[in-house]
């Protein structure tokens, strides 16, 4: 499984990018891979898809020691807890999920690379993310500690329909290009999943994540 879902999201990003008026090529696809076998996996690089991401640290660790070809790009797209975050240092091309002052400083200290602030776009109590009104001022505070920050992420609540997502990725747009006006380098936009891509796309995303559309829903795993 991957490479006719691959093929799928491929075109659905191509058409919604031509009806936005977006070149598709400034849109990176991060396929979830979390619980998928690795040969979903391969399926998918076979295409010629190189960006890929977890939301568990074991499990970007089961996959860095397979024998999974060394030109993938790993994303990880979970959130971290501040002790397991030397696991990921320096193993990813990006981290979405810096969310807190405290983990800046750990993801600082072991010079664990390029990250995203998370946003917490629909104010959901159990969701992660720094509160939309304070995270420019949590934006310059990463940077000046030393995180070589990219950009924004959030995950806004799971949608009945697409279009219910637009408010929310309209927000995080919104803050990105406030936070630019003082800090250039923080670009990208890391939003909308399988339910929603297609308008997060028309609100700007830079950035996708997209797994059941991919890879179908995952096999009870241990990963």
């Amino acid at each position: 499984m991957g490479a006719e879902g691959l093929k799928k999201v491929r075109n659905q990003v191509e058409a919604a990018a031509a009806a936005s008026g977006r070149d598709p090529r400034e849109i990176t696809v991060v396929a979830v891979s979390k619980g998928r076998p690795d040969e979903d996996v391969l399926a998918a690089h076979a295409l010629g898809h190189r960006d890929f991401g977890e939301n568990r640290v074991a499990g970007l660790e089961d996959r860095l020691a397979s024998h999974l070809p060394n030109d993938i790009r790993w994303h990880f797209v979970g959130s971290v807890q501040r002790r397991k975050a030397r696991r990921l240092a320096g193993r990813t091309v990006l981290i979405h999920s810096i969310d807190r002052v405290e983990l800046a400083e750990t993801w600082a200290r072991l010079g664990g690379g390029r990250a995203l602030l998370q946003v917490n776009v629909s104010g959901e109590d159990q969701k992660h993310g720094v509160a939309p009104a304070v995270a420019p001022e949590v934006a310059a505070a990463i940077v000046a500690i030393g995180v070589d920050l990219v950009g924004l992420m959030a995950i806004p609540r799971r949608p009945e329909r697409p279009e219910a997502s637009r408010e929310a990725f309209d927000l995080l747009a919104t803050v990105r290009d406030e936070i630019r006006t003082r800090l250039p380098a923080v670009s990208e936009l890391s939003m909308g999943m399988t339910d929603d891509f297609g308008v997060a796309v028309a609100c700007g995303a830079t950035i996708l994540r997209i797994g059941r559309a991919i890879f179908e829903p995952a096999p009870h795993t241990s990963r």
